[in-house]
């Protein structure tokens, strides 16, 4: 999404016959166009620069929370996670997809955090953008309470997060730190860093979700978005060591930032060792 002012110089040059005599005109059109012209430019580049970038963070991330607390309502009674890593991953893939050209696809505020550090966004969308996804989560979460029967919900926690081994929370945060900075890195290096972006990014990303579900979703749920963890504690009122899904993903995005800005990054995103 661009900006683009046009102008142009018309130049007319008349030679007499005797070749002595020459006339030059200069037309110069203006920047803009007409009054009207201009104003409908602004009001359509500001909604795709500004509006229509939240709109799709928040459509996405219903959709995205939807099924993902869906899967797991599911997938109650199983013994592995196999149905929420599958349903979570191709959901994630399918909505960057379709909304990549548009918010980027984040639906996620540690992915909105790590990729406006690395220089992937603008500052002025960051909060914005978290926001949307937090009310997107609230939608996720509140479709799913309205379609799945109340005991079926209360018995799930409607798709909340729960830890299985309070013993060592420590070691609970490191595993959601952990996977959230290979998530973070995926995107970053995949999608913003110029060196190593690839038309695969959609589907890398989201086998990165799935990939991180089997390893560690049997220890933390493997979360990675603070935005699926509180929409349906919300609306469940499951806020059992819910800090652990703001800390952990925000420290593994963070520490993404720190090794693509420092070490993995090309000569424009790194800070060092241009």
């Amino acid at each position: 999404m661009h900006i683009r002012a046009h102008s142009a110089e018309c130049v007319e040059e008349q030679v007499s016959m005797s070749g002595t005599e020459t006339k030059t005109e200069v037309f110069t059109v203006t920047e803009m166009g007409e009054p009207a012209a201009e104003r409908g430019t602004k009001r359509t580049h500001f909604f795709e620069l500004w509006v229509q970038p939240c709109l799709a963070e928040l459509f996405g991330t219903s959709l995205f929370v939807f099924v993902g607390c869906a899967s797991v309502i599911g997938n109650m009674g199983a013994t592995g996670v196999t149905q929420p890593a599958v349903a979570h991953g191709l959901a994630l893939g399918v909505l960057i997809t379709l909304f990549a050209q548009i918010s980027g696809g984040h639906f996620n505020p540690a992915v909105s955090l790590s990729v406006y550090l690395c220089g992937g966004m603008q500052l002025p969308l960051l909060l914005p953008y978290v926001l949307v996804q937090m009310f997107g989560g609230l939608i996720g979460a509140g479709l799913t309470k309205v379609m799945f029967p109340s005991n079926v919900y209360a018995a799930s926690f409607g798709g909340a997060f729960d830890i299985a081994d309070t013993a060592d929370l420590g070691k609970t945060t490191l595993a959601e730190a952990v996977m959230t900075l290979f998530l973070t890195t995926v995107v970053c290096m995949g999608a913003v860093n110029d060196q190593t972006r690839s038309p695969l990014a959609p589907f890398c990303i989201g086998l990165t979700v799935t990939a991180n579900i089997f390893a560690g979703g049997m220890l933390s749920g493997a979360c990675m978005n603070p935005a699926r963890a509180f929409g349906p504690a919300v609306f469940a009122n499951h806020w059992s060591f819910h800090w652990i899904y703001w800390v952990g993903p925000t420290c593994g995005a963070l520490l993404t930032v720190s090794f693509i800005r420092l070490l993995l990054g090309d000569q424009k995103t790194r800070v060092v060792l241009k």
